[in-house]
């Protein structure tokens, strides 16, 4: 007899086990299957020295928060791991380790067939939890790259001591970026940085973290309807290494980084770049000033007691040092012998044999909730809210699917021991 299931988590991250918690309330029999570990994707899929972004008082699932010593500091990798680790231990999650899933399709009568490598099952509800970093977002530059180069995504970067000895080019400025030229230059490394796309937010502003003031002013829950163009802005860049600081990508050259334009193609040993630093840096700027107007008018409207800020943000920024524009840098004459690629992530859902995608292979759905009666989506960006792929933010959504599983399913609710 085939092994059934009323609902199948497949992930066993933190959308998963949020999920996991909210059908165990409700009663509703279900099980998550991971492919590797519990939060996997934190415990091999990111470097040693990396920190959570936002403040540990962030880390927060249905029915647990963090109850650390430091509420305003920021947590390590390994500590982000032990948290999701201990959250399964407390809500008893369900979870299969090791089983990876290769296919789910149509069973019939409105069920679901999942063939994965421990064999198949059936399942009257399938709910995708496999989060929003699934592939690495290589460019087709990288395809191009001499073979003597080594080349790894930010995904597989550990440390300054797995690349071999030379300078370095980092592609990409975003957070994961900025933070692996900063573990580099921490280890004497020479350090080239192509910037692309980023928006610049202040660590800290009149008295508070910006994700305090995001979550008071109610961003955190604003949705696509209310922010359409919000989709299409790169997320916030900020760091929680060495106590959480502002990342000015400038500040890098007077450290010693030599600052590009955004990679445009390779050529043998030969990058070409756009010349286009100056203008990624502006734009990089404009949420500075964004968000600091915007914290300013609710402490006015609130009539919230905040301390003033000195610094005026409308003050245009020093220009980067360097002499001219460099739209080609040879690879061998600059001694780059590594390529760490910070170029984000791509979905994957080829093993989704379902007609619920558009023709950009993005999954169709309100809410998580698909055409496809019983299968759902959970813990990607924008799914409902801002915050819906952030761990203090997937619980409102999962509750909202445990909510839509238990409508639809007719069985009657297991009953808890």
């Amino acid at each position: 007899m085939s092994e059934r299931h009323e609902t199948v988590i497949v992930g066993g991250g933190h959308a998963g086990l949020a999920l996991s918690a909210h059908l165990s309330r409700r009663g509703r029999e279900h099980v998550i299957l991971e492919r590797g570990r519990v939060g996997e994707r934190w415990r091999s899929e990111r470097w040693d020295s990396l920190m959570f972004q936002f403040p540990s008082w962030s880390l927060r699932l249905p029915g647990h928060e963090y109850r650390g010593s430091e509420p305003d500091g920021f947590a390590s990798r390994d500590e982000v791991v032990a948290f999701i680790e201990r959250y399964r231990e407390i809500i008893r999650a369900p979870v299969r380790t090791g089983v990876r899933v290769t296919r789910v399709g149509p069973a019939g009568g409105g069920a679901f067939r999942l063939e994965t490598t421990e064999g198949g099952l059936t399942a009257g509800n399938v709910v995708v939890a496999t989060g929003p970093y699934q592939e690495p977002g290589l460019p087709p530059a990288s395809r191009d790259l001499p073979v003597g180069v080594y080349q790894v995504h930010s995904s597989g970067y550990r440390n300054p001591a797995q690349l071999p000895p030379g300078a370095v080019l980092v592609v990409g400025s975003g957070a994961s970026g900025c933070q692996i030229v900063e573990d580099l230059l921490a280890a004497d490394r020479v350090v080239y940085l192509s910037v692309g796309r980023h928006r610049r937010f202040p660590r800290r502003y009149r008295g508070r973290d910006m994700f305090w003031w995001m979550d008071r002013m109610g961003t955190l829950d604003q949705t696509l309807e209310e922010r359409p163009e919000a989709r299409e802005r790169p997320n916030p860049l900020v760091t929680g290494v060495g106590g959480g600081h502002e990342i000015d990508v400038r500040r890098y050259a007077a450290d010693g980084v030599t600052l590009l334009g955004h990679l445009q193609a390779v050529d043998g040993s030969r990058l070409r770049l756009a010349d286009d630093l100056e203008e990624q840096l502006a734009r990089g700027d404009e949420g500075i000033a964004v968000f600091k107007r915007s914290v300013d008018a609710y402490i006015t409207r609130s009539g919230l007691a905040a301390p003033d800020e000195t610094e005026p943000y409308d003050v245009a920024p020093p220009r980067a040092a360097r002499a001219a524009p460099i739209r080609e840098l040879d690879l061998e004459a600059a001694r780059i012998t590594a390529v760490v690629w910070a170029t984000g992530f791509r979905r994957d859902f080829a093993w989704i044999d379902l007609p619920v995608f558009d023709d950009k292979g993005e999954p169709i759905h309100r809410r998580g909730v698909t055409g496809c009666a019983g299968l759902y989506f959970l813990g990607l960006p924008w799914l409902h809210t801002l915050k819906s792929s952030v761990l203090c933010g997937v619980g409102d959504d999962a509750a909202h699917l445990a909510e839509c599983i238990a409508a639809r399913t007719r069985v009657p609710a297991l009953r808890r021991s």
